[in-house]
Parts: C-alpha cells; sequence; structure tokens
C-alpha cells in the first residue's frame, strides 16, 4: 500500500487541498464564513439545482433505456452479439469531448436534425440528456448484464409454474437478485453525470452550468478561487457519499448468489414478442449510439478531398503553435506514460486489497480510490499548478505532469478490472508454493501472474483509453506545443469558422477510432464479465 498512498498523497489529496486552502485562506486566517456566503448566492444555488436534478434525469433515462439493452444482451443469443456489445461500449470509453462533439454534429447547427427538418437541440437541456444516455448506456449493460447472464433462469421459471405472472416472477425473484448490481449501475452512471463537464460545456452553451462546468468558469474565466473552493469542497462531499453508498452495494454485490455460467442461459429469441424486443434494441443502439459517431464521421469528410483532415497538418498560428496532427502523437505518449503508472500503482492497490487478511483501514482505501472519477478534474488540474510549483515538486515545466493527472483517473479502472481475478485466486496455491520453498517474489511471478495476465492487460487496456481521453485536468496544465486531441477538439470548437469546427471534427473521428480500436482488443482479450467495468 505504501506506493498507492503515496501516489494519491501527493498527486491527489495535496493539490486539491492547496486549491481549496488558497481559495478559503486569507493571510493565514481560514474564511469558512465564505461557505455560506457563496452557498447562498442565487446563481451558485441554481447551478448545485441544475446539477442535481439533470444528473437525476439523466440516470432515470439511462435506465429506462439500457435495462432492456441488458436483458437482451444477457439473455438471447443471436448473431453479431459480441460485436453489439463492443459496438454500444463504445462510447464509454470515449472523452466526453468527442461525446459532447458527436452529438453536436447530430444536433447542432448544420447538424443532420437541422438539415432534415430544421431542428436545433444544442444549448438544450435535451441534447445534454441524450448525450449521458448514449455516454452511460454500457454502464448499466455491462454491470447489470453481467450479473444477469450468471442468474439461473430455472428460478423464474419455477415461479411461473407455480402460478406466478411474467411480471410477478422478474418482480419477486430476478429483481431481488440483481438489486445490488442495479443499484451500483444507478450510482455509477449518477456520478458521471453529477461531475458531468466536456458534454455540458460543449452542448449547453451559456445557459446550463454544473457544478464541474462552475469550477471551471471561476477558476478559469473569472479567477475567483474562494468560490471554486467551496463548490469543491460541496462536490466532494456529495461524491464522498455517493462512494459510500456505492462501496456498500459492491459488498452486498459479492454475497452469494446461485450463479452459473453465461454460456447456458442464453438462448435464440422465440416468439414475435422476443424478436421484436430484440429488434427495438438493435434499433435503439443504431439510434443512440451508432448514428452520432457515423454523423460525426461524414461531418469530418465534408470538405473535398479529405480537407479537414489535410488542413490538420498545417499550423495556423493562432489556435496551436504546432500542427494539430501533432496532438495525435502527443496523446499517444502521454497515454502510454499514464498507463504504466496507473498499471504500476493500481495493480499495487489491488494485491494489497484483495487479501483476505486485509484491515479496515486497507478496505476503506477502496473507496477512496475511486474519488478521482468524482472529485473535480478541473480542481486537481490547477492544483497541479498552485501545488506542485516548489522543489523537490517543481513539475509545471515537465513533461509527466500530464501522465501524472491522466493516471489518476486510470487507476481506479485498473482496481475494479483486477480486483475480482485476484480475490478469485486460491490462497492455497500460493500457500503450497511458499512451503515448498519459493519466495513471496516467485509466488507472484509463477502463481498469481499467469492467472490474472489477461485481467492485467484488460486493466492496462482501460487506463490506456480513458488516458487518452482526459480533458478536465489536462486543459490546465497541457502547453500551447503540447496539446493532447481532447484539449485540442475543444480549443478548435472554440473558435468560429468552419474550418476550426471541421478539423474539430476531423480530430474528433481520430480519436473515436483509437478508443475503438483499444476498446475491440479488449473485448477479445477479456473471458470473464466480472468486476465494475
Amino acid at each position: 500500500m505504501a506506493l498507492p498512498v503515496a501516489f494519491f498523497g501527493v498527486f491527489f489529496a495535496y493539490p486539491v487541498a492547496a486549491i481549496v486552502a488558497r481559495g478559503l485562506r486569507d493571510g493565514g486566517v481560514w474564511r469558512l464564513g465564505r461557505i455560506a456566503d457563496v452557498l447562498g448566492e442565487p446563481g451558485i444555488r441554481h447551478v448545485l439545482w441544475f446539477t442535481t436534478w439533470q444528473a437525476l434525469a439523466s440516470t432515470a433515462l439511462t435506465l429506462l433505456v439500457a435495462l432492456p439493452g441488458a436483458y437482451v444482451l444477457a439473455r438471447y443469443d443471436f448473431p453479431g452479439r459480441h460485436l453489439v456489445r463492443a459496438v454500444v461500449t463504445v462510447p464509454f470509453v470515449l472523452p466526453t469531448v468527442v461525446v459532447g462533439t458527436a452529438f453536436l454534429a447530430l444536433v447542432g447547427r448544420g447538424g443532420l436534425l437541422d438539415g432534415l427538418w430544421g431542428v436545433r437541440l444544442d444549448t438544450t437541456v435535451w441534447a445534454i440528456l441524450l448525450a449521458h444516455v448514449f455516454f452511460n448506456y454500457a454502464v448499466v449493460v455491462r454491470t447489470v448484464g453481467g450479473l444477469w447472464a450468471q442468474l439461473d433462469p430455472r428460478q423464474e421459471e419455477a415461479a411461473r409454474m407455480l402460478g406466478a405472472s411474467p411480471l410477478a416472477a422478474w418482480r419477486k425473484v430476478t429483481l431481488p437478485a440483481l438489486g445490488p448490481a442495479l443499484a451500483a449501475a444507478t450510482l455509477m452512471v449518477f456520478l458521471f453525470t453529477f461531475t458531468s463537464f466536456g458534454v455540458v460545456q460543449i452542448l449547453g452553451g451559456p445557459a446550463f452550468s454544473t457544478l464541474e462546468v462552475e469550477i471551471y468558469r471561476q477558476t478559469s474565466e473569472i479567477f475567483d478561487l474562494s468560490t471554486a473552493a467551496v463548490l469543491t469542497l460541496v462536490q466532494f462531499a456529495a461524491v464522498g457519499a455517493i462512494l459510500a453508498v456505492h462501496a456498500w452495494t459492491v459488498r452486498r454485490r459479492e454475497s452469494a448468489l446461485r450463479l452459473v455460467d453465461p454460456a447456458l442461459t442464453a438462448r435464440r429469441p422465440r416468439g414475435a414478442r422476443q424478436w421484436a424486443l430484440l429488434g427495438a434494441v438493435l434499433a435503439t443502439v443504431a439510434l443512440l449510439v451508432v448514428l452520432p459517431l457515423a454523423v460525426l464521421v461524414r461531418r469530418s469528410l465534408d470538405a473535398p478531398g479529405f480537407g479537414y483532415y489535410r488542413a490538420l497538418t498545417r499550423e495556423d498560428g493562432g489556435t496551436f503553435l504546432v500542427p494539430p496532427i501533432q496532438a495525435v502523437g502527443n496523446s499517444l505518449q502521454y497515454a502510454l506514460a499514464a498507463t504504466a503508472i496507473a498499471v504500476l500503482v493500481g495493480a499495487l492497490a489491488a494485491a494489497a486489497l484483495a487479501r483476505r487478511d486485509a484491515g479496515r483501514l486497507v478496505r476503506g482505501f477502496d473507496a477512496l480510490l475511486m474519488l478521482p472519477l468524482g472529485v473535480s478534474a478541473v480542481t486537481v488540474g490547477f492544483g497541479f499548478l498552485i501545488a506542485l510549483d516548489e522543489p523537490p515538486l517543481d513539475l509545471r515545466s515537465s513533461w509527466i505532469l500530464v501522465p501524472l493527472a491522466q493516471a489518476l483517473v486510470g487507476v481506479p479502472f485498473v482496481v475494479r478490472t483486477m480486483l475480482p481475478v485476484l480475490r478469485a485466486v486460491d490462497g492455497r496455491l500460493r500457500e503450497a508454493a511458499a512451503v515448498l520453498g519459493a519466495s513471496p517474489w516467485r509466488v507472484w511471478r509463477e502463481v498469481d501472474l499467469p492467472l490474472v495476465r489477461r485481467a492485467l492487460l484488460v486493466a492496462a487496456g482501460f487506463a490506456f483509453a480513458v488516458s487518452l481521453g482526459e480533458f478536465g485536468a489536462t486543459v490546465f496544465i497541457a502547453r500551447p506545443d503540447n496539446p493532447t486531441l481532447p484539449v485540442a477538439v475543444a480549443r478548435l470548437l472554440g473558435r468560429p469558422g468552419d474550418l476550426n469546427y471541421g478539423q474539430a471534427m476531423a480530430l474528433s473521428t481520430i480519436l473515436m477510432v483509437v478508443c475503438a480500436v483499444s476498446l475491440l482488443l479488449l473485448e477479445r482479450l477479456r473471458t470473464d464479465r466480472s468486476g465494475e467495468f
């Protein structure tokens, strides 16, 4: 635990505490009364209300749309099933900037809806809600559908034989078994939408602002650190409560259930109703997931002769100090470094948490590892600039600053992917190797590593994908001569003109393709459906 604790202490807790202290201290005196002042402002109360309201609405809409998909992918066996599962997961590993750009191409000015019916949904709450469903659809499918596929269908069939209607059998037999997974998925979707930044920033316009967007506005535009510090504390408290409930649901989910091999529960659809349900789910996937991505690709090809892509190779002297295409190489280098850091830190943390004799302190650290997914990445990025500016931690001019920020988001994915696999390793194998004279290092190398190698590769792939798309912290610390892909997309969208808009679409398409290829490789490596992701 030494390295994970040190890593999170120095590169997460310290920067966040530094920016909060900078905002709430004046001449060495804490101004705690500022908390009441900020929360009493009508504009801030509106931001808090909208953040909570849109997160609740997004979560409810996501569950309504995604639960039929979770059932179909868990229980029905049909041609292309694994491809559909991979396709619906692509949005989850896409950067929120790309998600916002894809929906901008669909519902914004000159988009598909505007061209066909003259309808524009950008700068409306509906665009935000639809984009959140698009982004979080896979969370429900993977978390709920993964457990649904392992529930023995004979239990529900027995209830039907005893006279229960299909709805009653599902409500009294299947739903209680799915309860912990459903609660975990609900909390994760609420967490991701409560802290939404890129989607709201691009699609919401000036009319809508979540806590994350308001923190960004207060720090980068108004330079009011005290207000940003108060909002960070509010977000921290809310996310802490969400994660505490999430940890409780995960513990309940680990309780004994009669699980079976998922390959034994899936069957071909029978009857008109089942085929109609399958068709409805496939149509939903096509409209909600495939269509925005297809429109994004088409808009990037609007200029003849791949004009927008060729423009990426030229330096314009305005938005960037280098040709925008260099952002691709920068992002890949940063993401590889961040993946190495995340795998090292996350694997050590998972190994410690997997021990059956781990104490309460170690188990409590499990929930803390999830905090970077919920605490403002904007706060972390700005905290890097404030806190890491003196020896021996003067890293503001170092290239490693960006991978460190990206690794913070990758570590939770590594832990959540590896932890179930490590816990499944029979401890008697380690004990037998130790009795035969193997050192602890040799036990890990010859017993654990062969069993968890595939999970380690999957964890590295997830860390790479999320590091590639990290935006909230990177937007503060990426240098103009070394932009990352998400930062380059956001800066191009922030400038007027069709050329800048087309280049943003082209860069988003490149980023989407890289993330999608990474995910498809992960699906080929993945042999189990355990874990949160």
